[in-house]
């Protein structure tokens, strides 16, 4: 838009100029390799991945690099790299309860079947700003202890064995997807999911708050929260069988939360579900508890008019995508729309101060 302004072509390619400059900082610091963005920065990376809805380390850590560390940009690029692909196929539901676990922990049940495995976790530190990172100094290897073979079922299992948790049956019905067709409302569980494991981080966050706040309370346990890997699999017709075509890194969570009963369900636990790429386990839990405030109506319980209960609301603001192009259009030339207003506001004053006048004549 800004090409219609005189000399506004040459303006723009200075500016980006500049900002390949800007971007890459003092020629006397060693340049970011993209291999040190995808092993030092991998939260960032998770991110980008997560929000962008695509599962690739590397390209995630070129888009962090190109967009100069902000992570909006750099899913705005992901996502646009992702319309140029062809798409092969559908891959078969992963399989997280066979999932090779780097963490797992529950809040439900200390001795669950599996253990209770901390991983790499900032939960325990405290807090405080280490100075010894800024000496460049090499990391000790942390312990290695056994592998671990035993089975890491999900703990949602044992509480469905009571009879005690709401049954959600493997359903054969293909759920809808979000990247090819359009929002609709009222939407389904699985699109709803979809759209809250790449919305915005701190959207999804602030919503799950003002669940924990009052705002349609629902007390939750994170029955289970697991970070590992899981392998892809792909049926391949002219094999007749499935093969691995992967692997990716996920974060599961399963929330429980108490639920009274109502009309049509007796008194039980429920659950709330993220599921998220990479190590993301703040935005999953996250996701199970707006996931678990959007079934309200299918749970039969009481609209209490709370943000995080209102699906059109949520999940019409949770692209951050959508939200920036929205949000930053604004700085872009409207000179006609602005000389049309101003000629306006001249008008209704010239009228107000013929009006004043009038009345002090009076």
């Amino acid at each position: 838009m800004y090409v219609a302004v005189k000399g506004g072509e040459k303006a723009i390619e200075n500016a980006h100029a500049w900002l390949a400059e800007e971007r890459r900082g003092a020629t006397d610091v060693a340049e970011l390799s993209l291999a040190q963005i995808r092993e030092q920065l991998s939260l960032a990376v998770n991110r980008v991945m997560a929000e962008g809805s695509l599962y690739d380390p590397d390209l995630a850590a070129l888009a962090i690099k190109q967009a100069r560390g902000d992570l909006i940009e750099a899913i705005f690029l992901v996502r646009a790299y992702r319309t140029t692909l062809p798409r092969f196929g559908c891959s078969n539901p992963v399989k997280t309860g066979d999932m090779a676990c780097d963490r797992r922990i529950s809040a439900t049940f200390k001795d669950a079947p599996g253990g209770q495995v901390l991983g790499p976790t900032f939960d325990y530190t405290h807090r405080l700003l280490d100075f010894k990172l800024a000496a460049e100094g090499e990391v000790p290897k942390a312990p290695e202890g056994p592998v671990r073979l035993e089975p890491m079922p999900h703990i949602t299992a044992f509480l469905k064995g009571e009879g005690i948790i709401q049954d959600e049956p493997a359903r054969d019905d293909v759920p809808g997807d979000l990247t090819r067709e359009p929002m609709e409302f009222p939407s389904t569980r699985p699109v709803r999911l979809q759209s809250l494991t790449r919305g915005d981080e701190g959207f999804v966050l602030g919503m799950a708050y003002s669940t924990q706040r009052g705002y349609a309370r629902n007390h939750a346990f994170v029955g289970e929260l697991r970070i590992g890997k899981v392998v892809v699999e792909l049926d391949i017709p002219e094999l007749g069988f499935a093969i691995d075509i992967g692997e990716v890194e996920l974060t599961e969570c399963e929330t429980v939360n108490q639920f009274t009963g109502s009309k049509t369900e007796p008194p039980q636990f429920t659950r709330g579900y993220g599921l998220v790429f990479g190590q993301s386990e703040r935005k999953s839990i996250a996701m199970a508890l707006v996931d678990r405030a959007l079934r309200w109506e299918e749970l039969g319980e009481d609209n209490v008019g709370a943000p995080a209960q209102d699906e059109e609301f949520v999940l019409s603001h949770a692209d951050n995508i959508q939200a920036t192009g929205f949000l930053e259009h604004i700085k872009l030339p409207h000179y006609v729309d602005f000389q049309s207003e101003l000629e306006l506001v001249r008008k209704l004053r010239r009228k107000a101060e013929e009006r004043m006048s009038e009345e002090a004549m009076e």
